[in-house]
């Protein structure tokens, strides 16, 4: 089993295509290319910790795109997971919360949608992952390159789920 993360998918979600200049023809080709991108490297056996901002598609859509997606599925709510006050679809999650923890071969990763300059044991060799932000970082008042954390977003991550190690090679903490 291996761990995943993402964020900021925004399935569904037309105008993403020019906020972002995402290189998808149409919104169609974009979730079918994300959807695809995403099984090329998720198993069945997997998790995928999904950073919020998940779609944006009505109840039938988001739950024929979660049914789609391999692997067991957990979320962190953005600001914009609406669809989560349907509880057909909150149940295609193993669970949905604001933030958690998660402990992971003695590290902690501090899981949140939004990127935060101080988290828990951030002294002490933890990882914050993230996602929010996108691809703008220029566009914030905020530079936002802080030791041990990561931005989990599709926009920066080849349009796939990122994995555990991959994101410990980047941010320089294992060889």
């Amino acid at each position: 089993m291996k761990i995943f993360f993402t964020s900021d998918t925004h399935f569904c979600h037309n105008n993403i295509l020019k906020y972002e200049s995402r290189p998808f023809k149409d919104i169609n080709d974009m979730n079918k290319q994300m959807i695809d991108n995403w099984n090329n490297v998720v198993s069945n056996e997997d998790q995928v910790y999904i950073l919020g901002d998940f779609c944006f598609g009505n109840k039938e859509e988001t739950i024929s795109i979660l049914k789609q997606l391999k692997g067991q599925k957990f979320l962190i709510k953005g600001n914009h997971d609406h669809i989560l006050k349907d509880k057909d679809v909150r149940d295609c999650f193993a669970w949905v919360k604001d933030y958690h923890v998660l402990k992971n071969n003695n590290m902690k990763f501090v899981l949140f949608h939004y990127p935060i300059q101080v988290w828990d044991c951030k002294h002490h060799g933890s990882v914050h992952l993230y996602g929010h932000i996108h691809s703008n970082l220029g566009n914030h008042s905020m530079e936002y390159d802080i030791k041990n954390s990561y931005n989990v977003g599709v926009d920066v991550n080849n349009f796939k789920p990122v994995e555990l190690n991959e994101i410990l090679k980047k941010i320089r903490y294992i060889g």
